[in-house]
């Protein structure tokens, strides 16, 4: 086929491809200059093994990229692996794949996509309005990503369009059963982890402030930022900031572990013989995933809320907090505030998840010409506005718990009921008294939500873990 008409359009095009990515036009094609054109190109990062192709595959001067001798070889073999794909893809061999294929291949992988779902993934890369993807329109979409099997196009479909598989900060993660076998799953959980623990440490002078003005801020004590902080710095010095972070981290191994497995089953129970939950029931697996965790690590909300207020050698440690809660309170203590902090998971569940759909499918219908990945920057902005929403419309709530679980601690403090405080706040400090100390809590979002996703995507390399993105914010 060699010098042939179609090895010559080929390699045309091949050139055409070549002169657009070498930007400095030094006659060759680096990993920096092939990041940037497809920047330009709308197809987001290359992936790893591409730029490893890229840096040293046919290349006799590894450091300095690919001449066009070199990347013509490097995409020729790009090509025939593509097109292995393309007719494995291609079930019934009719040159085409269409969105029941798309739904076969996702259902290969233990993962069960909508009719919708597979629609935005197909017509992200038709280019024709045809509805079905031919082999140029499949060539060209995946040319310059190193997919090695049909897992690896499912992975890079399922973060190119977003889907709703378990990406929603407050639905936990699901994973294929090609991930379960590989060992994916745990590692992208204790990537996720980690992030969260890193997140929380950076933020912890925060969220210790949010708690300290939830509880002591008043009309008649009008605490703020500058003062919250002088104050617990004056007390117990700048360590102080961090009371309570220990306990913090300590329990987002045991909640997410709960969290995954309740969802698991629930989504079992759900689903039934369908194929895919919809948003609604997805909503209701989470909330309800969430709240059994919460049911059973509760108590340790409690002592986290009881070891940030804590007054300098008040406590000797975790233990000792928790004996002398026990010995004076009962066990009963450890559940004090238990039932707002779970009614407060369903406005958080709820908005948080609406206002992501909204985002998302607002961005896929208007900026979506050529590609249904809106990028981490986009992503992360949607997440974080959305967590934002739920937030404001669970706080009163979630400050309610607060004052329940540490009244008992406070000198002179009347020991009252869900109802009893709500009144109380509401008739002392009217409704700005339920968002006592949300300024703080805004303050940290930016930043927990930046360390989460640098962390997150270095343990992820460090892991070995190549399948998706995904970011995890310390609550």
């Amino acid at each position: 086929m060699r010098g042939g008409p179609g090895d010559a359009e080929r390699r045309q095009r091949w050139g055409r491809l070549f002169e657009e990515l070498d930007s400095n036009k030094d006659g060759r094609v680096d990993v920096r200059e092939l990041r940037q054109g497809l920047a330009r190109l709308g197809g987001g990062d290359p992936d790893r093994d591409t730029q490893q192709g890229i840096s040293s595959e046919g290349d006799a001067d590894p450091g300095g990229g690919l001449d066009l001798e070199e990347f013509s070889r490097y995409l020729q073999e790009r090509e025939q692996r593509l097109l292995l794909l393309f007719h494995s893809l291609d079930r019934n061999q009719d040159g085409h794949i269409d969105v029941s294929e798309i739904q076969q291949s996702f259902r290969a992988l233990g993962i069960s996509i909508s009719l919708e779902q597979a629609e935005k993934i197909l017509h992200s890369m038709d280019r024709d309005g045809t509805m079905t993807i031919d082999w140029q329109e499949w060539r060209d979409h995946f040319l310059l990503h190193s997919l090695e099997n049909v897992e690896d196009v499912v992975y890079f479909w399922k973060h190119s369009t977003v889907l709703d598989i378990g990406e929603c900060l407050t639905v936990p993660d699901e994973f294929s059963e090609q991930e379960k076998l590989t060992g994916m799953w745990w590692k992208q959980l204790v990537a996720g982890a980690v992030a969260g623990a890193v997140s929380r440490t950076g933020t912890a002078p925060l969220d210790r402030l949010k708690v300290f003005m939830q509880v002591h801020a008043s009309k008649t004590n009008k605490l703020n930022i500058l003062g919250g902080l002088k104050s617990m710095i004056r007390e117990g010095g700048m360590r102080s900031l961090w009371r309570g972070n220990g306990i913090n981290v300590l329990k987002i191994a045991p909640e997410s572990a709960i969290k995954f497995m309740a969802y698991e089953q629930i989504k079992r129970a759900i689903r039934g013989q369908q194929e895919t939950l919809h948003v609604q029931e997805r909503f209701v697996a989470g909330s309800l995933a969430g709240a059994t965790a919460q049911t059973i690590i509760y108590p340790m909300e409690v002592l986290k809320t009881r070891l940030t207020l804590r007054r300098t050698g008040q406590y000797k440690g975790l233990l000792d907090c928790a004996w002398q809660i026990l010995e004076r309170e009962g066990p009963r203590a450890f559940y004090r505030g238990y039932l707002p902090n779970v009614l407060g998971i369903i406005p958080y569940a709820g908005i948080d998840l609406a206002v992501y759909e909204t985002l998302k499918n607002r961005w896929l219908q208007q900026y979506s010409r050529d590609s249904a990945d809106p990028g981490i920057l986009v992503l992360l902005a949607c997440g974080t506005i959305s967590s934002t929403c739920g937030q404001i419309a669970s706080y009163p709530l979630a400050l309610v718990r607060t004052r329940m679980q540490a009244q008992a601690s406070i000198e002179g403090a009347p020991q009252l009921s869900m109802l009893g405080l709500l009144r109380h706040i509401l008739s002392q400090e009217g409704v700005w008294g339920l968002y006592r100390g949300i300024a703080p809590n805004f303050m940290k979002v930016i930043p927990a939500v930046s360390i989460s996703y640098v962390v997150y995507e270095n343990m992820k390399q460090a892991l070995g873990v190549t399948s998706r993105s995904l970011y995890t914010v310390g609550a």
